[in-house]
């Protein structure tokens, strides 16, 4: 089934318009950790329509979004644009940020990690969280887990998530389901300091340090 489901950029610019009404606002999760932490440049990996960049730029005076499709970081620019906030929004992959080393104070990586198709590909993505955080930064890194309500598996899995356009067409899209042990052992395999882990509306949560 995984192997039917298009790139994950495919499927982002296909969507994004859509996708981005129903994502409006940050999630609480996210806006806690932000009531905690201060800087001058914060990064949102994977920021989609930029929600969390947005709710960033109250603690760090640089907000930096990436994100690899196209179109949902035209709905980035437009969204703070609208609300007079400002941002810079890069094209770019988990991966391979475009950012230098030791330059980020504050790092979001909310619900990213799991389009990643493989795990080498997702700890890939942690260590170059880990690259760009400064030793003395912090990031929230989040992804779907077993807990949600929505599976009924206790072990990690990969599937196609359908997410379905106004004209009825549907578009699959490539998810990993983290099981909590795997979270945590995929951040302890990385170059991020794991400071707190915990599970909380369906996701893995966990709140990490810079490079060791």
């Amino acid at each position: 089934m995984t192997e039917e489901s298009p790139p994950i950029r495919e499927v982002y610019d296909r969507i994004g318009p859509h996708f981005s009404k129903t994502r409006q606002y940050p999630w609480t999760d996210v806006t806690d950790f932000l009531d905690t932490v201060s800087g001058t440049v914060g990064l949102d990996v994977g920021c989609g329509n930029g929600r969390h960049t947005e709710a960033m730029a109250s603690v760090v005076e640089s907000p930096i979004g990436v994100d690899l499709s196209r179109s949902l970081l035209e709905e980035a620019r437009s969204r703070v644009t609208e609300s007079g906030i400002e941002a810079t929004f890069l094209q770019g992959t988990a991966t391979i940020l475009p950012l230098s080393d030791s330059t980020v104070d504050v790092a979001v990586y909310i619900a990213a990690i799991h389009h990643l198709r493989d795990r080498d590909a997702r700890i890939e993505s942690l260590d170059e969280l880990a690259r760009v955080l400064r030793p003395d930064g912090v990031g929230l890194v989040s992804s779907w887990c077993t807990a949600h309500d929505r599976f009924d598996r206790e072990t990690g899995f990969d599937t196609t998530i359908d997410w379905t356009l106004p004209d009825g067409e549907i578009v699959p899209r490539y998810y990993h389901i983290y099981d909590r042990e795997e979270f945590v052992a995929d951040i302890r395999a990385s170059g991020l300091e794991l400071e707190r882990e915990w599970v909380s509306k369906g996701n893995c949560y966990a709140r990490v340090g810079g490079s060791r």
